[in-house]
């Protein structure tokens, strides 16, 4: 061996360990940005040694020193998602083997890797000590399969997978002097997981539930990190659930959870579980852990705190497995929490909620938003502030609830309309939610609603005439909206002054302008009522 080999060996190896030592330094608490610059920085310089040596003469054993290196390279390069490049190094490397071993150039200027590897694996890698240095290559090809979906091609070349394996198992002293950045026996132990995981999504995202099983079963007999296995029982829940299984479903998300603690997706789905079985106890209680976890963690995937250069997290990242492990934000939760706490007769648990809730805008926190997943997002925050009024009036607190129509009103009182006219074909009730119509009509319906909240606080402290004068208001604001037919004059509802049984219908979206009318009259009789029994004239004078 040369001294400029030796040399090249100790920079390697000198690489090697720097890296290792600073992982054990961070022990996995650094901050994501600070971790890529640290892998773009590695990776540059195992780049320069390959130059390096790629530039020397082809001496004896250069070989095996320039393919470990290339490995080294490489693995950073995936670890910063680098696919294509790798896979163009891959490339090139397995085109010069081709060449030296005199095989015809079949499928020179070809970009399909598979084709190189089936002429290598079949033609060209003799040389044992050879065949483990481009085995460790083919597993980073693997990794770039795995990581893109191309489930095809593994199952191409399995039967080779196992040749390069057993050559990785023969002991070779010279190859290992060079040290790796990454064991061998461990890629190769998550590869084999993540591409069944891999394999169970697929069929998964296809809808084929019951033949996803299999693979995924078959992935939680191995020993892979903890983010992988729970990824496993999470995929196998998903499973049993579509196909009409919730109790094992259950069993599954249970395992996921005490397997990754993180795996807040398995807390969600056994939520959603819970109320599809009407269990309110048990949904509660999932939504409250799954606030508290949201919390704690700040991440909402299963697959957190691996050390591997070629973790789990980057194999498995396809579009099928983000939307698995999705879950609302920490406050649309909280909201959530609040109305089913509501809606289950536990409204003084749920006003808490809400308080919270509007604590958490009024600090520096950004407004949260949901990732794209069907669930309720967050209504704007001036509805946020009559669900909760609505929840105080609830639980007879009055003061807050009026403190907060305030907030409410005052916040839309200089942008109201004089008055707003919409056709009656886009009030139909197939058209959604009215609020799409613009800001305007939002703001009054918003004060409407915060006048009509105020009246019933009234109610509850027997002043008639506060709860006349804002049930007025209510109505004066629902009356500067006019819709009109297509081609027809603008209208104002006839049965918004007539009885509920009139033969004009309102459309859907207001009706509950009927209903408001007949809160205001029955509170002007009992004001007159009440005024008759004082002896008093002055309200009915008004």
């Amino acid at each position: 061996m040369t001294p400029l080999q030796e040399r090249w060996i100790q920079e390697n190896n000198e690489l090697v360990t720097k890296w290792k030592i600073s992982e054990k330094q961070t022990d996995g608490n650094v901050i994501q940005d600070q971790r890529l610059s640290n892998l773009r920085g590695f990776s540059t310089e195992f780049h320069k040694l390959l130059s390096k040596i790629q530039g020397a003469p082809s001496l004896s054993g250069v070989s095996q020193l320039e393919l470990t290196v290339m490995f080294n390279a490489c693995v950073f390069s995936i670890a910063l998602s680098e696919f294509s490049k790798v896979e163009m190094m891959i490339t090139d490397v397995l085109n010069k083997v081709l060449q030296m071993s005199g095989c015809l150039p079949v499928i020179h200027r070809s970009t399909d890797c598979l084709l190189y590897w089936r002429e290598v694996t079949e033609k060209a890698v003799n040389h044992i000590d050879l065949k483990v240095c481009y085995g460790r290559l083919f597993c980073l090809q693997w990794a770039i399969w795995v990581a893109t979906q191309n489930c095809h091609n593994i199952s191409q070349m399995k039967e080779n997978t196992s040749l390069f394996i057993l050559a990785e198992t023969k002991n070779n002293e010279q190859l290992n002097s060079f040290l790796l950045v990454l064991e061998i026996k461990e890629l190769i132990e998550l590869l084999n997981v993540c591409s069944l995981i891999g394999e169970g999504a697929e069929r998964f995202k296809d809808g084929r539930y019951s033949e996803a099983l299999s693979p995924l079963q078959k992935a939680s007999s191995f020993t892979a990190p903890r983010g992988a296995v729970a990824l496993t029982h999470l995929l196998l829940g998903s499973c049993f659930l579509q196909t009409k299984h919730p109790q094992m479903a259950l069993v599954c998300f249970r395992k996921a959870l005490e397997t990754d603690g993180h795996c807040v997706s398995a807390l969600y789905q056994s939520m959603l579980i819970y109320k599809q079985l009407g269990n309110k106890q048990a949904e509660i209680q999932a939504l409250e852990l799954l606030h508290s976890a949201l919390n704690l963690t700040h991440t909402s995937e299963c697959i957190t705190g691996s050390r591997l250069l070629i973790s789990s997290e980057l194999l498995l990242s396809s579009a099928t497995m983000k939307n698995l492990l999705e879950v609302p934000s920490a406050q649309t939760v909280l909201r959530n929490l609040a109305l089913r706490c509501i809606h289950h007769g536990r409204v003084a648990e749920g006003v808490e909620y809400y308080l919270d809730l509007l604590v958490i805008f009024h600090t520096d926190h950004p407004y949260p938003y949901l990732s794209n997943m069907e669930v309720p997002s967050l209504p704007r925050l001036a509805e946020l502030y009559l669900e909760a009024a609505a929840a105080l009036l609830m639980v007879q607190r009055h003061a807050d609830c009026m403190a907060l129509c305030e907030e409410v009103v005052g916040t839309t009182q200089d942008l109201l309309p004089e008055r707003l006219v919409m056709e009656r074909s886009s009030l139909d009730a197939e058209s959604g939610d009215p609020l799409e119509h613009g800001d305007k009509v939002a703001m009054v319906l918003w004060a409407g609603a915060a006048k009509l909240l105020k009246g019933h606080c009234y109610i509850h402290l027997k002043d008639w005439k506060q709860a006349l004068t804002h049930y007025t208001r209510c109505l004066d604001l629902l009356f500067r909206l006019h819709f009109k037919s297509n081609g027809c004059q603008t209208q104002i509802p006839t049965d918004v002054v007539t009885e509920v049984g009139s033969s004009q219908r309102p459309p859907s979206k207001f009706a509950y302008i009927p209903r408001m009318y007949q809160c205001w009259l029955m509170v002007w009789r009992s004001a007159v009522e009440t005024e008759e029994e004082t002896g008093s004239s002055q309200l009915l004078e008004k």
